[in-house]
């Protein structure tokens, strides 16, 4: 009997096999699917998101929900680029469908695409830029001694689109929330004048505040982007605190819930640039004046406003974030045609 044998296990060749990388960035999750995803159809970003939606969802099911993933799973799917100055171009995908921009991956893909050498690295600055459905992305990543050493990157235009806003929500009163663009949408709340504890013990308190939240503001309120009537949602709610930080040095907190009530361990990348263009506009924050905002574990992204802008009807900033991702490993994954929950499953 050979009770240590179970590597030699090999799939059927009927079964659909997929390749993922393994990330965090300040905690928050990233799985860069690798091999296994069919191409998409489309020319623009956007299209090949709505050919995913149509065609592939469940794969991306099966990749997000349990028992591969669960309900705070997040992932990336690399496709060609949209422009031809472009290195690649990503999907975002998570428990409720597809995001249109997110920072936590853009940070770990340009670190990623460093060390799988994607493209041509040398030491100091290098330049890699990335087509999301937001829109282009530049990161600027630093390597010394072939390591990389720091990771930023420049966002898409972002704008204050409402400013104290009041919004009735169940048991909850009358909650006052500003609404800003930082790549996607989100409802900015005052956590201190809530009294609501933004520590990790609390987070199951914050991700049901966060979601009633949320669906309070989209049946109260409309919301478009300038430009792209798929971008015209809101995909968030973020609780600010500027009262609970754990360093000395930090700025403020930031918690955000998002999609179906998935609670972002980092900062989150858009949920900053959104934060630092309602700053602005607000006359609280200069331009190049960087602020250190922390998740709430702990971990943290630096932003700051580079440059003004316009876009559309708005008055905008270009917010550049920074941060550090990490490998945890590499996963290989069985879909089973025979299998009754092939797709998956979500509990939350």
């Amino acid at each position: 009997m050979q009770y240590n044998s179970f590597a030699n296990w090999k799939a059927p060749e009927n079964w659909h096999h997929i390749l993922t990388l393994e990330m965090h960035t300040g905690g928050e999750p990233l799985r860069i699917i690798t091999a296994g995803f069919p191409e998409l159809c489309g020319k623009t970003i956007l299209e090949k998101r709505q050919y995913c939606l149509k065609n592939y969802d469940s794969l991306r099911k099966a990749i997000i929900f349990e028992p591969r993933g669960h309900a705070d799973m997040y992932a990336a799917l690399i496709t060609e680029p949209e422009r031809e100055t472009s290195h690649f171009g990503v999907l975002f995908l998570h428990n409720e469908g597809y995001s249109t921009m997110c920072g936590h991956a853009i940070i770990a893909l340009s670190k990623a695409a460093v060390e799988a050498g994607i493209f041509d690295v040398i030491e100091g600055e290098n330049e890699l830029r990335i087509d999301s459905p937001a829109g282009l992305i530049t990161s600027y990543i630093q390597v010394k001694n072939n390591e990389v050493v720091n990771i930023r990157f420049n966002n898409v235009p972002s704008f204050l689109a409402l400013i104290q806003q009041q919004v009735v929500v169940a048991d909850l009163g009358e909650i006052t929330f500003d609404l800003a663009y930082g790549g996607a949408f989100y409802a900015y709340v005052d956590a201190d004048a809530l009294g609501l504890d933004l520590s990790d013990s609390n987070s199951i308190a914050i991700i049901n505040m966060g979601k009633r939240i949320k669906a309070a503001v989209q049946s109260q309120f409309d919301m478009a982007h300038p430009f792209e009537t798929d971008l015209s949602f809101l995909y968030g709610v973020i609780f600010i605190s500027h009262q609970q930080t754990l360093s000395a040095d930090a700025h403020s907190r930031n918690v955000c819930i998002f999609a179906e009530g998935e609670l972002d361990r980092s900062p989150t990348g858009t949920g900053v640039s959104g934060r630092v263009a309602i700053h602005h506009a607000k006359g609280e924050l200069v331009t190049n004046e960087e602020v250190k905002i922390e998740s709430i574990l702990g971990s943290y992204f630096k932003v700051k406003v580079v440059e003004t802008t316009k876009f559309g009807p708005y008055k905008a900033v270009i917010p550049q974030v920074s941060g550090m991702a990490y490998i945890t490993g590499k996963s290989e994954f069985y879909i089973d045609p025979e299998d009754p929950l092939k797709e998956g499953f979500i509990f939350r």
